[in-house]
């Protein structure tokens, strides 16, 4: 037996004026609290603090929610939109690209962040398992490479 599907509700579209600068006042004011977060978020990865910019998640993850559910929205009333407010919609527009911007610096900083963690955890994983192989020559009179059996899980301790 099937369990009935719950699908997401449409979002209103927009038919007034008034309800354009409603929501995009409400939409302004997420993109600036999300710059923001974005922005601490990108110093402290940068400073190698990445404890304090985990810490930044769950507030980053609601104003996400609400920039979505905000921009559905707009997408939602399409033309009704461009007719009620064009000059907002030009201003939002200019505005959306600069926060693509900033976005896409986050973006690359979390991206190094891990290549370099991912390449140092690669490295510890290739000495550690270079030092539990036995000093031998091959077949070939080269040394051995370390062996499947030696390629032990790594297992990183965050307590000091």
């Amino acid at each position: 037996m099937n369990a009935p599907r719950t699908e997401a509700a449409e979002p209103a579209p927009i038919v007034s004026r008034a309800d354009a600068e409603t929501l995009i006042r409400h939409l302004d004011d997420v993109m600036d609290a999300l710059l923001g977060t974005v922005e601490q978020e990108t110093e402290l990865v940068r400073q190698g603090r990445l404890a304090e910019a985990a810490r930044l998640e769950p507030g980053k993850s609601e104003l996400s929610r609400m920039y979505l559910a905000d921009t559905a929205r707009i997408r939602a009333s399409g033309g009704q939109l461009s007719k009620t407010a064009p000059d907002m919609i030009a201003a939002l527009r200019q505005r959306h690209d600069a926060f693509r911007a900033v976005l896409q610096i986050n973006l690359t900083v979390l991206a190094t962040a891990h290549a370099v963690s991912e390449g140092i955890m690669r490295g510890a994983s290739s000495e550690l398992a270079r030092k539990a192989t036995p000093a031998a020559y091959g077949a070939s009179g080269r040394p051995a490479a370390p062996t499947a059996a030696a390629r032990q899980p790594l297992t990183v301790s965050r307590v000091l």
